[in-house]
Parts: C-alpha cells; sequence; structure tokens
C-alpha cells in the first residue's frame, strides 16, 4: 500500500475555458446534466474518500487492491464506487495483467471546482 502516501498535483490544473462558474452564465442543458453527474457522483462519502486516495496517491495512480484496506470496504464495493467514478469521468483506468489502475482526471475535476467558483 505504499503507493498511497505523496501529495499529487492535482490543484495546479486550472478550470476548463468553455465551463465557467455558475455565477457566469447560464448552464446549457448539456452542461447541467455533466456537471450533475459529476457531482453526484461525488455526494457518496466512500466515492469522495476513493477519488482523493487516487488523487493523492504517490505517482499519480493506484491499483484497485491497494484502496480496498484503506476505505473498509469489500472488493466488489470498491468496484462498484470506481466504476461510477470512472462513468462521472473523474478517474480512467486500465488493466495490468489481473489488476486495474486508476489515475485521476485533473481536467474533469478543475471543471468541478471552476463551475464553484
Amino acid at each position: 500500500m505504499a503507493r498511497i502516501s505523496a501529495p499529487h498535483t492535482i490543484d495546479q490544473v486550472a478550470a476548463p475555458s468553455c465551463c465557467g462558474s455558475l455565477t457566469d452564465a447560464a448552464l446549457t442543458t448539456a452542461q447541467a446534466e455533466s456537471l450533475a453527474h459529476a457531482f453526484a457522483a461525488l455526494a457518496d462519502p466512500v466515492r469522495l474518500r476513493l477519488l482523493s486516495l487516487i488523487a493523492t496517491s504517490a505517482g499519480g495512480e493506484v491499483c484497485a487492491c491497494d484502496v480496498v484496506e484503506p476505505l473498509g470496504k469489500s472488493q466488489p464495493t470498491v468496484s462498484h464506487h470506481l466504476k461510477v467514478l470512472r462513468e462521472a469521468g473523474l478517474v480512467t483506468a486500465d488493466k495490468r495483467g489481473i489488476w486495474m489502475w486508476y489515475r485521476a482526471v485533473p481536467e474533469r475535476i478543475a471543471e468541478l471546482r471552476g463551475a464553484l467558483a
């Protein structure tokens, strides 16, 4: 579990210029649906913590096997939460052997941060 330790530089990613603050202009239906989907994914404390573990992991990625213990949840439950985060565009994944490795998507996180700014 040594991969979940050092801080990552996700805060340094600027929000995309196409998606301003909620107070800049009214959102289009597509923008509102996209943001709502991502915020809904983060509305669960387990998923919020999971994204935090991934985003702050050493090397910027984490094996799914390394987040089961810190979350105190079963592997199938963690896999479900990772799927929700992936569908919301907050993490990406790739399979290496039998394990899935996850990385946060800094641009998507910046988009959410920018919407609330």
